[in-house]
């Protein structure tokens, strides 16, 4: 731990990065266009997959991605809480609050399987907090430009709303947000962008990834906003959604560019 906190990175996004985060819907675009090779990806298990939506957003954004995923042979779900304004983060010893810890028990006992947890932004700090407080009810964790390695590393704008709505989290649970940086003992993917205008790049990776044998970082290229439909991260989702429950192993598939963008002079 004491390792992990002396690598913790201080950066905000880069002003450029933030002022392009309108390609987001070129990426829309990009990924409808791209549905046919989208849907080679690995089919599913069936298994039920709860996407969690990012600061200020509710299920509406995580759509396109559940839907894909439904295509694919998942038990899809949103988080069915409404906007998603922080309040679920309640420190104490779970940090989370029991209310969304009851949604995500309700999925396993339903399906008496155990549950991914696909989490956007916000909504990747909150999965990885589920799995750290029942590992027993979920399969893995997909974080999406979530921040969990660094309480400065978000826009000013995104943590000062943050700040208004919810107050001094770092005040007020001093000890949460060291809490926060070591993966849950489940197999965790953290999804990240080095052009992420929301959330600086390197709050959003696993550290010392060499010490957690379940987790791992993995770049793509996009916008902080439209990682929700990037079509790089949808087949990188639906890669680790379908490995055989216990026979989890890092993504080593070196070849997705080349699969999403077979012409490179449209890639």
């Amino acid at each position: 731990m004491n390792n992990e906190l002396a690598t913790l990175p201080h950066n905000r996004p880069k002003k450029r990065h933030m002022l392009t985060e309108g390609r987001a819907l070129f990426e829309l675009g990009t990924t409808s266009l791209l549905m046919p090779l989208l849907m080679q990806a690995p089919r599913g298990d069936k298994h039920p997959v709860m996407v969690l939506p990012g600061f200020l957003a509710s299920d509406i954004s995580t759509k396109p991605i559940r839907t894909f995923l439904k295509m694919k042979g998942y038990k899809s779900y949103g988080w069915g809480l409404g906007r998603n304004l922080g309040t679920h983060i309640v420190g104490g010893q779970h940090i989370v609050s029991d209310q969304l810890l009851n949604k995500v028990i309700e999925l396993h006992v339903k399906y008496d399987k155990k549950v991914s947890l696909v989490g956007w932004s916000l909504g990747g700090i909150l999965a990885r907090e589920i799995a750290r407080a029942i590992p027993d009810c979920v399969r893995q964790v997909i974080s999406l430009g979530s921040p969990f390695n660094g309480p400065q590393g978000s826009a000013p704008v995104a943590a000062k709303m943050f700040q208004l709505i919810n107050g001094d989290l770092n005040q007020r649970e001093p000890h949460a947000a060291k809490r926060i940086i070591p993966p849950p003992e489940v197999p965790s993917t953290a999804i990240f962008s080095r052009s992420d205008g929301v959330a600086h790049w390197q709050s959003c990776i696993n550290s010392n990834e060499h010490l957690h044998s379940l987790s791992e970082n993995i770049e793509v290229k996009g916008s902080h906003m439209g990682l929700g439909h990037n079509s790089q991260v949808l087949w990188i989702v639906a890669n680790r959604l379908a490995q055989t429950e216990g026979k989890w192993q890092p993504f080593r598939q070196k070849t997705l560019h080349k699969i999403l963008y077979p012409n490179p002079d449209r890639a």
